[in-house]
């Protein structure tokens, strides 16, 4: 692959392990880009998320949220993408560099066609999902486990050298170089991810807008997209009746149980729960045997 540019952009990548960050003088030390984890395995968040987001947004830098992989089936692949997907929602901010699949590891110790597998049905999902074309982020060595087929996404590799990343079956160039995993610079305590463009930064603005445009027409994305958004939202009030109860309002269905306002709690949606809630409150849920 190809060598460090004298001209190209340069950018680092944070969680919150870099802790609070001071991204005005991150951007003026020169940095044009950011990535930043948002999400990993079906449900855990990056708690600096949302605030690496915005503040980063606000002053100016390029910024692209990544994703750590811990899927080890097919299904856990296509789940990861949707809490991937969700989570960008509650971003608040629009992102200029596409998603990101972090897949470097084998701790379920997966053959190479199930890496593989699991890959491509995260790629596919969170591409179908963001209408956009996410980028893969993985070390150097891990890299050889993809084949060729996924060389269509653009490659973040991750090699802490001097040397050039080499050639693997599927990119025998890199979009993004994680050159060192021990930067230091204003505005961040303690170290950081230091990256590389494969360009200029006019380069890399025209990178994010061609990895913008759908693989479908926009009135299929748009449909598709407001379908992921209803479904997110229906999980979230729980409209089948399906997710666990919450302990919020154990109280107020007990005491809807023994007042015979309601036989279960089964089929009980969030709308349903504030409502029990509410006569709880007010004292109207009397069991039948304090009425008699």
């Amino acid at each position: 692959m190809q060598n460090r540019g004298n001209n190209h952009a340069q950018g680092i990548d944070v969680s919150h392990w870099q802790g609070t960050i001071d991204w005005d003088k991150v951007y003026s030390s020169g940095k044009s880009f950011v990535f930043m984890k948002a999400s990993q395995g079906t449900s855990r968040v990056d708690p600096n998320f949302k605030i690496n987001a915005s503040g980063a947004k606000a002053a100016g830098l390029l910024i692209g949220p990544y994703h750590f992989l811990d899927a080890i089936t097919p299904g856990a692949a296509r789940q990861e993408a949707q809490h991937f997907y969700e989570t960008l929602l509650t971003a608040g901010v629009e992102f200029d560099l596409p998603p990101v699949m972090d897949y470097e590891s084998n701790p379920g110790r997966l053959s190479k066609q199930s890496i593989n597998e699991i890959a491509k049905i995260f790629l596919a999902e969170i591409e179908r999902l963001t209408g956009r074309t996410p980028i893969i982020y993985t070390g150097n060595s891990f890299a050889g486990q993809f084949d060729a087929e996924l060389g269509k996404y653009p490659l973040w590799v991750a090699r802490y050298s001097n040397q050039a990343p080499y050639d693997v079956p599927g990119w025998n160039t890199w979009s993004f170089w994680q050159y060192s995993d021990s930067g230091s610079i204003p505005g961040i305590s303690g170290n950081v991810d230091l990256n590389e463009f494969s360009g200029t930064v006019k380069e890399l603005q025209r990178f994010c807008n061609l990895q913008s445009e759908p693989s479908v027409s926009k009135e299929t994305d748009s449909i598709s997209l407001l379908e992921a958004r209803v479904a997110a939202l229906e999980r979230r009030l729980n409209m089948s009746g399906t997710e666990p109860l919450p302990k919020w309002a154990e109280p107020a269905v007990i005491a809807g149980k023994q007042s015979g306002a309601i036989t279960t709690s089964a089929d009980k949606g969030v709308p349903e729960l504030v409502a029990l809630q509410m006569l709880y409150n007010l004292g109207l849920l009397e069991s039948k045997t304090q009425k008699s």
